[in-house]
Order: C-alpha cells, then structure tokens, then sequence
C-alpha cells in the first residue's frame, strides 16, 4: 500500500474539502485520464485495487500513471475505549480529492481499451469519476 517514508506530523486534523482542484486538474502524461466529480478521501487500499482493475483490464499494454498520493493519515481509537487521553494512533492513509482532479492517467492503448480500464477503476473508488482525453496543445501563433 501507498504511504508516506516518514512525515514531520503523524497526527493531522480531519481539514476541509471545498473547492475545486487548482493542482493535478490537466492531463500530463498519458493520452486518457480518469478524473473525479466530486471531493472525498480516497484511501491507499482503493488506489491499489483501481490500479490492479487497470492494470489487469489492458493486459500488460501501455502504461498507467497514478497521479494521487496518500499524504494525509486517518487515525482511530480502540474500540471501548473511554473519552480522552488524547488522539488515536494511525489507522490508514488517505489522498484529499477534489472535483476536476486527474487521478489516473493511461497510455499506449486504445481509448475503448481505456475507456474500459477507467470504468472498471472507477469503480472501486468512492467518488463519481469521469473519463477524460487529453486536448491536442495548438500551435504558437495562432489566436
């Protein structure tokens, strides 16, 4: 599973999630993207079962780019536990997504063949997902 080396702060507060994705919102390396609809946390274990559902799905063909990370940790108490004495230790790892975010990305297959591998990621990810070709950049000069 993903998760940060080491980190300065292993406890974080559980932050907000507004707005719309200013970073990670263009497609940069591959062809095809899978890009998310709307904000949530998506845990290192969902980021791995899309990419096996990926990676399975074009047969060793072409490439995939994971393009989130989970930064952020979740922490949990004990179960019966009484209030107080502080914060739980780490659970899990979670990446923030926000809608316009480009999770995914795939090259060097066909966009049915993409197009098949993102729906078969999208869904074993929290959030509503769509599936995103990269525009062609126009020449310089032209207005």
């Amino acid at each position: 599973m993903l998760m940060p080396k080491r980190v300065k702060r292993r406890r974080v507060h559980r932050g907000r999630m507004k707005g719309v994705a200013t970073k990670g919102n263009t497609i940069t390396y591959g062809s095809y993207g899978l890009v998310a609809q709307e904000c949530g946390w998506i845990t290192s274990n969902q980021i791995e079962a899309a990419r096996i559902a990926m990676t399975r799905s074009i047969k060793r063909g072409g490439k995939v780019y994971i393009k989130i990370f989970p930064h952020k940790s979740v922490t949990k108490k004990p179960a019966e536990v009484r209030m107080g004495s502080g914060k739980g230790a780490p659970e899990y790892w979670v990446a923030v997504v926000k809608p316009g975010r480009v999770m995914f990305e795939i090259e060097g297959v066909s966009e049915e063949k993409a197009r098949e591998a993102m729906r078969l990621a999208s869904h074993k990810l929290p959030v509503k997902c769509k599936f995103a070709i990269k525009e062609k950049e126009a020449k310089g000069g032209e207005a």
